[in-house]
C-alpha cells in the first residue's frame, strides 16, 4: 500500500499532525527465559511464568505523524491504517498463544516491550518513510509500553 504523497515538495511545509488508531486483541503468553532455572523464571516473572500460559486483553494505539496532504486533508487515510493493523497485527495475534502460534515469538520472550517492537517493525515496513510511527501497547489498564521513545 503506497501512502506516499503525490507532491512531496508541497508537503515539506505542511503542518505535521499526529493521528491515532486504537485497536484491541486478546492473546496468551508465557514469559520464560530458557537459559534460567524454573526457580529463577518463577522468581523473576511470577504469575507471568505460568507453565500453562496466561492471557491479556491488549489495547493497541498506533500513532502516525506526518504532514497534512493538501489534496486530501489527511496525514493518512484512517481506514487504510485500520486495514493495515487488522491485516498485519490483529489477525496475526488475536486469540493466539504468542509463544506457540506465532513465528515472531518462537525465540523471543513475548513481553509487552517485545510485542510493541514487533508490531512497530511490522507496521513500519507498510508505511511511507515520510510518516513517523509510534506504538503504545496496554497490557493491562495500568501497565503499558511505548516504542520508540
Amino acid at each position: 500500500m503506497d501512502n506516499s504523497p503525490a507532491d512531496a515538495g508541497v508537503l515539506d511545509t505542511a503542518p505535521r499532525v499526529a493521528v491515532f488508531r486504537k485497536e484491541h486483541f486478546n492473546a496468551a503468553h508465557r514469559l520464560n527465559n530458557p537459559n534460567w532455572s524454573d526457580e529463577k523464571n518463577a522468581r523473576v516473572y511470577g504469575k507471568c511464568n505460568n507453565p500453562n500460559f496466561h492471557g491479556h486483553n491488549y489495547d493497541l494505539i498506533v500513532q502516525v505523524t506526518g504532514p497534512i496532504d493538501p489534496e486530501t486533508g489527511y496525514v493518512m487515510d484512517m481506514k487504510c491504517l485500520s486495514d493495515l493493523i487488522k491485516e498485519h497485527v490483529t489477525d496475526r495475534f488475536d486469540h493466539k498463544n504468542l509463544n506457540l502460534d506465532t513465528d515472531e515469538f518462537a525465540d523471543l520472550n513475548p513481553s509487552a516491550e517485545n510485542i510493541a517492537i514487533v508490531i512497530y517493525t511490522i507496521l513500519r515496513n507498510k508505511l511511507s518513510q515520510g510518516l513517523d510511527l509510534k506504538i503504545r501497547l496496554y497490557e493491562t489498564e495500568r501497565n503499558f509500553v511505548e516504542y520508540p521513545v
